[in-house]
C-alpha cells in the first residue's frame, strides 16, 4: 500500500527566495548539487538529479506552496506518481519548509529515512547560508562606498614650516614690487608737490 510522510526543516532564506530557487533550473541544480530542469509554469515537466526524478508542476502559489508529481527510476509501471507538497512559512530565523510526500510506493522508505535530508535539506541550508553571507558583504560594501562619497574633502593642515614659507613668499613678492619701480619715481613726486605749494 502507498504511504504518506511529512518532514520539516528551517532554511536561512525568505519564502520567496526558496520558491524561486526551487523552480529555477540553475538555482535548483546549485542548491542540491544535482542537475535539474525546473519551471515556474503550472503543468510544465520537471526533473531533478539528472533524470533520477521526473514529474510535473501540479499547483504553484508564489512564495507559499509548490505541488509536483514525482517518480524516481525505482518506480515501476505499476506505481502511480507520488506527490510532493512543499509549504513555506516564514519564521524568526528564516523559513519553515514543510514537505508532505504522498502516494509513495510501499517499501520505498529511503526518501523519508535520510534521502530528503541528504540530497535536499542539508545542501539547501548551505546554499542559502552562502547566499545570505554574500548579500551581507555586498550590502556593507555598498554602504561603505556611499559613506565615502558623502564625506567632505579633508582640508590640508598648515604646519609651522608651511606658515614660515608663506611669509617668505609674501616678503619676496613685496621686494619684487619695490624693485620694479623706476629710480626717479620718488624724486618726480617730490618735485610735483613743491610746484603745487609755490602756486
Amino acid at each position: 500500500m502507498p504511504y504518506t510522510y511529512t518532514l520539516t526543516t528551517t532554511l536561512p532564506a525568505s519564502a520567496d527566495e526558496i520558491y524561486q530557487a526551487w523552480l529555477d533550473s540553475r538555482a535548483h541544480s546549485e542548491m542540491t548539487g544535482g542537475e535539474a530542469r525546473q519551471s515556474d509554469q503550472p503543468g510544465a515537466a520537471v526533473s531533478a538529479w539528472g533524470d533520477y526524478i521526473t514529474g510535473r508542476n501540479l499547483e504553484l502559489v508564489p512564495g507559499e506552496r509548490i505541488v509536483q508529481s514525482w517518480r524516481t527510476t525505482h518506480f515501476t509501471d505499476e506505481h502511480g506518481d507520488s506527490i510532493i507538497t512543499v509549504t513555506l512559512d516564514e519564521v524568526a530565523d528564516g523559513t519553515l519548509l514543510t514537505l508532505v510526500h504522498s502516494n509513495v510506493p510501499d517499501g520505498q522508505t529511503s526518501y523519508e529515512r535520510g534521502g530528503w535530508q541528504e540530497h535536499y535539506f542539508e545542501p539547501m541550508k548551505e546554499y542559502f547560508a552562502k547566499r545570505s553571507g554574500k548579500m551581507a558583504k555586498a550590502a556593507s560594501a555598498t554602504k561603505a562606498k556611499a559613506k565615502a562619497k558623502g564625506r567632505p574633502a579633508a582640508k590640508a593642515k598648515v604646519t609651522p614650516k608651511g606658515k614660515a614659507a608663506a611669509k617668505k613668499k609674501t616678503r619676496a613678492a613685496a621686494k619684487t614690487k619695490s624693485k620694479a619701480r623706476p629710480k626717479g619715481a620718488k624724486k618726480t613726486k617730490r618735485k610735483a608737490a613743491k610746484r603745487k605749494r609755490n602756486k
